[in-house]
């Protein structure tokens, strides 16, 4: 992913609502399923980590990513934003 690309995503997470939370017991295989999930309808995503969550939300989200297989957009705070492109119903349209 470029920067472009990875700028223009960022630009559109700004504008969504967080799906997802990350609590107490971490990453859980639950959280993952659903996460992996959601990606069949949705190609970006926004997590927030819980402050009862003791991990980094950085090594969260590489971990969340590498499990999901898609890529990490941005980690600010403890809010994760995730992209993965859906072959199928391609909705986000990355510039060149």
């Amino acid at each position: 992913m470029t920067s472009k690309q990875r700028a223009y995503l960022k630009g559109l997470a700004m504008n969504i609502e967080p799906i997802f939370q990350v609590g107490k017991s971490s990453l859980t295989p639950e959280v993952t399923e659903a996460v992996s999930e959601a990606f069949n309808t949705r190609e970006l995503i926004k997590v927030t980590v819980l402050k009862n969550c003791m991990d980094d939300p950085k090594a969260i989200a590489q971990a969340l990513a590498e499990r999901t297989r898609s890529q990490v957009v941005q980690v600010i705070g403890k809010k994760i934003v995730l992209y993965k492109e859906n072959k199928d119903h391609k909705k986000i349209e990355l510039p060149k």
